[in-house]
C-alpha cells in the first residue's frame, strides 16, 4: 500500500511524492527514468515489502505533477531529495536510480554525503564528454543531440519525436510484458502528459552537472547491461572511471529494461551496507 503527497519546497515549488510507509529497517529513494511520473511501480514496492524497505518515490521538476524547474541541473535533485527527507523525517537514506535516474541518484550522494549510505545506478547515462563516442552504441539519440543545441532545438525535436523500436532487445521486451510491464505503462502516461520534463532531463544530461563524482563517498553500484540500446555499456566504464568508490555489475545479456531483474540483489546490498554502517 502507497501514499500519495505532495511536499512544498523551500522555493515555493512543490513535488509529488509516493511512499511506502512504516519504519523499516531502510529508507530507498528510488529515482525514475526518462520519462516516467515518478509512481512507485508494483515489482519495486514488492520488492521492498520482503525486505522491510521503506520506498519512497517523487516526479522530478514537470513529472508526475511536481512543478517545473526549467534550466534545472543533476545536482538540483540532490538538494530537492533532502528537503523531501526532511518533510518525510528520515535522516539517512539510500538511493536507486534507473537509465534517467541514475545521474540523479548520484547528485543525492554527492550533495548530502553525510545522510546517503550507498547507491545502486541502473543503466545510467555518464557525464556529457563532447565527444562523439559519447553517443556511440544508442538505438535513438536525437534528443540527447537535440539538447546540446539548447532548449528550443530540444522542443522542437520532441514535436516530431517518437520512440525508435530498436532501443529494446528481445530481453527488454520480455520483461515489459513481464515484470516490468507497468514501467511501459507509466511511461506512456508521462510521455500523454506532455515533453517537458524529458526535454529538461535531457538538457541537464549534455550540460554541466554540478556533481563531483569524485567526492562520492557512499559506496557506488553501477548495474549495466551488456546489450543496452539506450544506454550503451560505455557510460558505466565512464562513471566507474569517474567515482573514487564503485563497484560494476556487468549483466553481458540484459538490455536497458531487463537489466531491471538485478533490483532484488541491489536491494540487498543496500540493505547490507545499512546493516553493517548503523
Amino acid at each position: 500500500m502507497t501514499s500519495e503527497r505532495e511536499v512544498r519546497l523551500r522555493d515555493g515549488r512543490t513535488l509529488r511524492v509516493h511512499d511506502t510507509g512504516g519504519d523499516g529497517v531502510l529508507t530507498v529513494v528510488w529515482h525514475h527514468g526518462s520519462p516516467q511520473t515518478g509512481a512507485l511501480l508494483p515489482p519495486l514496492v514488492e520488492m521492498a515489502a520482503e525486505r522491510d524497505v521503506r520506498l519512497v518515490s517523487y516526479g522530478r521538476p514537470a513529472y508526475g505533477g511536481s512543478s517545473p524547474l526549467p534550466g534545472r541541473d543533476v545536482a538540483s535533485a540532490g538538494h530537492d531529495v533532502a528537503q523531501l527527507a526532511d518533510a518525510l523525517g528520515v535522516d539517512r537514506f539510500a538511493v536507486m536510480g534507473a537509465s534517467g535516474g541514475g545521474p540523479h541518484a548520484l547528485a543525492c550522494a554527492a550533495v548530502a554525503p553525510q545522510r546517503v549510505t550507498g547507491v545502486v545506478c541502473l543503466a545510467g547515462i555518464a557525464p556529457f564528454t563532447g565527444e562523439e563516442a559519447w553517443f556511440a552504441g544508442m538505438a535513438s539519440d536525437g534528443g540527447l543531440r537535440a539538447a546540446t543545441a539548447g532548449r528550443a532545438a530540444r522542443a522542437r525535436y520532441a514535436e516530431r519525436e517518437e520512440f525508435d523500436p530498436a532501443s529494446f532487445t528481445a530481453a527488454d521486451r520480455a520483461a515489459l510484458e513481464g515484470t516490468w510491464a507497468s514501467l511501459g505503462e507509466d511511461a506512456q502516461r508521462a510521455g500523454a502528459a506532455g515533453p517537458e520534463g524529458l526535454i529538461d532531463d535531457d538538457l541537464a544530461f549534455v550540460a554541466p552537472w554540478g556533481v563531483d563524482l569524485a567526492a562520492i563517498t557512499a559506496p557506488v553500484l553501477l548495474v549495466q547491461g551488456g546489450q543496452d540500446r539506450v544506454v550503451p555499456p560505455a557510460h558505466a566504464d565512464l562513471l566507474a572511471r569517474g567515482l573514487a568508490r564503485s563497484q560494476l555489475w556487468l549483466r553481458p545479456d540484459d538490455g536497458h529494461v531487463s537489466v531491471l531483474d538485478a533490483c532484488p540483489a541491489a536491494l540487498d546490498r543496500l540493505v547490507a551496507q545499512r546493516t553493517t554502517t548503523s
